[in-house]
């Protein structure tokens, strides 16, 4: 892997949950536990946050306050939006200043535009559980538009998230996905492995955040997966982050995980020294012995992929 620093911004204004969520996804905060447990950004706390093993996010989560901003958009306009690989904005969509966000949401376009205009970016729309169910598709299209042609020539990629849904997980895998190298060699490999061990899915997590890297299923007839959730992936890793964390009070790893349906079997178990795998076999003729062999030869194929691309 690649063992250059990737900068990070996390940028939003003051009480939208932006350092809710980053406890959450790094550090094993779990989300009724925020409120109580986390104060106001002051200025702008730095951390390195290793991922994948020799992968590190420089994250730079920004204080929202007037006054933080103001350094941001003034005399260190520089230092902060240079050599950013990523900007991540969040808006709280219950915000009553809502329409003074998205001045300084396009205030930090024009700034990643003259500094850094190769970042990706990706906007959050927050706070999702305050809106009605049946509204929120519409709430969130709306601002999906407006964020796009605000951040133009710009790409960016905007999510619905809130940190009592699973969405979250998708919005960050998403990510830190888009920041892993080689992606596109590390997916080949699990097609591989998804064909030639002739099962149905196999997803790789990352091991302490248990993010979504990279994913494989095998396809229908009609070309389709076989499975109908399009959000399996986040669910998968809320509920096994949840399982690690009551396996830690107990002063446990988890290792292996295997879980015995009527219809499949999916067995999540450690892979590389980074990641962890997910393999669901709906085949009853295949057993448990057969799959974890084939999981344990392909880790050495792996370990050597990671060794030759470091």
């Amino acid at each position: 892997m690649d063992t250059g620093q990737h900068k990070v911004l996390l940028m939003g204004p003051g009480g939208s949950g932006k350092t809710s969520m980053r406890s959450i996804i790094f550090a094993n905060l779990v989300a009724k536990d925020t409120s109580k447990m986390i104060t106001a950004t002051v200025d702008v706390e730095r951390s390195q946050i290793r991922f994948l093993g020799n992968l590190t996010l420089s994250l730079w989560d920004c204080g929202g306050q007037t006054k933080f901003l103001a350094d941001y958009f003034g005399p260190q306009k520089e230092n902060v939006f240079r050599n950013v690989a990523v900007l991540i904005f969040v808006f709280d969509v219950k915000s009553p200043n809502l329409e003074a966000d998205f001045e300084d949401y396009c205030k930090i376009i024009e700034l990643l535009t003259q500094y850094s205009p190769s970042a990706k970016i990706y906007v959050l729309v927050h706070k999702m559980d305050l809106i009605p169910k049946e509204q929120r598709d519409k709430v969130f299209e709306a601002n999906r538009i407006r964020i796009t042609q605000i951040s133009l020539p710009l790409r960016v990629t905007c999510f619905q998230t809130s940190i009592w849904h699973d969405t979250l997980y998708r919005a960050w895998s998403t990510i830190c996905a888009s920041l892993v190298p080689h992606a596109e060699l590390i997916q080949d490999h699990l097609e591989a492995f998804c064909e030639n061990a002739d099962v149905e899915e196999v997803v790789l997590f990352e091991k302490a955040t248990f993010l979504d890297i990279a994913h494989s299923s095998k396809l229908t007839p009609e070309g389709t997966s076989p499975f109908r959730d399009i959000h399996r992936f986040e669910k998968i890793s809320n509920i096994i982050k949840m399982f690690k964390l009551s396996c830690l009070k107990l002063r446990a790893q988890m290792e292996t995980f295997h879980l015995h349906m009527s219809d499949f079997d999916a067995y999540i178990h450690e892979f590389t020294q980074s990641t962890y795998l997910m393999v669901v076999v709906s085949d009853q003729e295949v057993r448990t012995q057969t799959t974890l062999m084939n999981i344990i030869v392909a880790r050495k194929h792996f370990e050597k992929l990671r060794a030759a691309t470091t």
